[in-house]
């Protein structure tokens, strides 16, 4: 069973008492009544007004993307013209039709889409593939994809 000491604990997490600026507790009421979309249309809108980029999502690559962008401000006032390129964009620009079974079925295992979809993904090429890839990575997907008949770019 838990405390009465460790529930309010739990609830003061979730329900701010503090109300010493009444402005701020006004709008953390009025964000708090609003659905998904319209926080979610909010939370858009507060992005475009301040200027403020999307940052990526997940484990790794949100661990990593901060202690990179200091690094790459570094390389830049130091040296822009040496700068090498460390992420690319993968682009599907054409395909050999006989190849066309293979390369939809490994664009489908690559990118997790279903048999209709990465049929139209091929079909609608030339298209960007992935964004923001590793050159090691991209280089291994484009070779393997060159194997099967397909040309694609990194960019």
């Amino acid at each position: 069973m838990i405390s009465a000491q460790n529930r309010r604990t739990q609830l003061g997490r979730w329900q701010s008492t503090d109300t010493s600026n009444p402005k701020i507790a006004g709008i953390v009421d009025q964000i708090s009544q609003l659905t998904l979309l319209e926080t979610a249309d909010l939370v858009s809108s507060l992005k475009s007004r301040l200027n403020i980029p999307d940052m990526p999502m997940g484990g790794f690559s949100a661990a990593a993307a901060p202690v990179a962008a200091p690094a790459a401000v570094e390389e830049e006032e130091a040296a822009p013209a040496a700068q090498e390129k460390t992420l690319f964009n993968l682009k599907l620009q054409s395909f050999d039709t006989a190849a066309k079974p293979k390369v939809i079925k490994e664009i489908k295992s690559m990118l997790g889409l279903s048999l209709v979809d990465s049929k139209k993904f091929v079909e609608s090429a030339p298209k960007m593939m992935k964004e923001g890839v590793p050159k090691e990575e991209g280089e291994k997907i484009v070779e393997t994809l060159k194997a099967l008949g397909a040309v694609v770019v990194m960019e």
